[in-house]
């Protein structure tokens, strides 16, 4: 979603601009709050406290960021404070260190295991291994990239084997030859992303012998479903469910759930499913408290020397 929010209009302290911004956001960030905060009043407590520090710093936005990312660091200050006085509960059971609270890193992906693997003496489990590890080293390149159409391709061929003419007219593309060079081009990567870490000459002609016969020793199915090298992190995923997604991503994130039926995202998508649906309510509440603090800010700001 392309930022819409008239910065200049938020930095008044115009009431409908603020309104536009809590019907933007409020449902993404109750998602947010409800994967670390169990309480359904605290989590609305995290949500009014976000939206009043965000009217309260607005006069100080760099606008070398978004606005999403000024308030969602805003939710995620929040929350952590309200963690920090007792609210300890997992919405959804996930995981509260701050290395998984970060909405905008840049890997939609989890990190692969460890290096070490390739001390394991059994040639196609370290085989494998390495081969998950440069599959998801490639996801997150293409992602970065937003080449979300080579995404689509690759995990359509490699994941559910389907055939170069079956996908042109799926993603959008003009021939069968424009699926081939995709898969060629994407091929060629992992050889190099293999040679990069020390993959050695099997994992690397079995590549190579990918991209000229489609056959290989190697399961690359089995390797992509089960390490969950293209599965998109939950934030992403709650993007998605709430349409705030560019078309590209949303694209992805949608064969991949829904048409390639990937269980554990779509055991994701339920759980986010349990955040608060009534948000007409909540959204009311909030903006009646939001008028207050509004209201309150813009007398502040009068009464301050060399005030509007």
């Amino acid at each position: 979603m392309s930022e819409s929010l008239d910065i200049d209009r938020l930095q008044d302290l115009n009431d409908s601009e603020w309104a536009r911004a809590e019907a933007t956001y409020s449902a993404r960030l109750v998602s947010y709050i409800s994967r670390r905060i169990a309480d359904p009043e605290a989590r609305e407590d995290v949500l009014q406290e976000t939206f009043l520090g965000a009217v309260r710093g607005i006069g100080r936005f760099d606008r070398a960021f978004k606005f999403e990312q000024y308030l969602f660091g805003i939710c995620r200050n929040r929350t952590i404070d309200q963690q920090r006085r007792g609210t300890r509960g997992r919405g959804l059971g996930q995981k509260t260190d701050e290395g998984e609270l970060d909405l905008f890193d840049a890997l939609p992906i989890a990190a692969p295991g460890p290096s070490s693997i390739m001390r394991r003496n059994d040639l196609t489990e370290r085989g494998n291994d390495l081969l998950a590890e440069i599959l998801s080293a490639w996801v997150a390149e293409t992602w970065a990239a937003q080449a979300f159409d080579r995404l689509c391709v690759m995990e359509a061929l490699l994941l559910m084997g389907r055939r170069n003419k079956d996908l042109a007219g799926s993603f959008g593309l003009r021939d069968e030859g424009l699926v081939a060079g995709i898969k060629f081009r994407a091929l060629k990567r992992l050889g190099v992303l293999a040679k990069e870490r020390g993959g050695g000459e099997e994992l690397t002609d079995a590549l190579a012998n990918l991209a000229a016969t489609g056959t290989s020793n190697l399961d690359i199915a089995d390797t992509w479903r089960t390490r969950r090298v293209s599965c998109p992190a939950r934030h992403w995923l709650a993007r998605w469910q709430t349409g705030a997604l560019d078309e590209g991503a949303a694209m992805f994130i949608q064969t991949h759930a829904e048409d390639h039926g990937c269980v554990p995202c779509n055991e994701a998508l339920g759980a986010l499913d349990q955040a608060p649906r009534d948000m007409k309510g909540l959204l009311g509440r909030l903006r009646q408290s939001q008028r207050e603090v509004l209201q309150s800010t813009r007398i502040e700001r009068k009464d301050t020397p060399g005030g509007g």
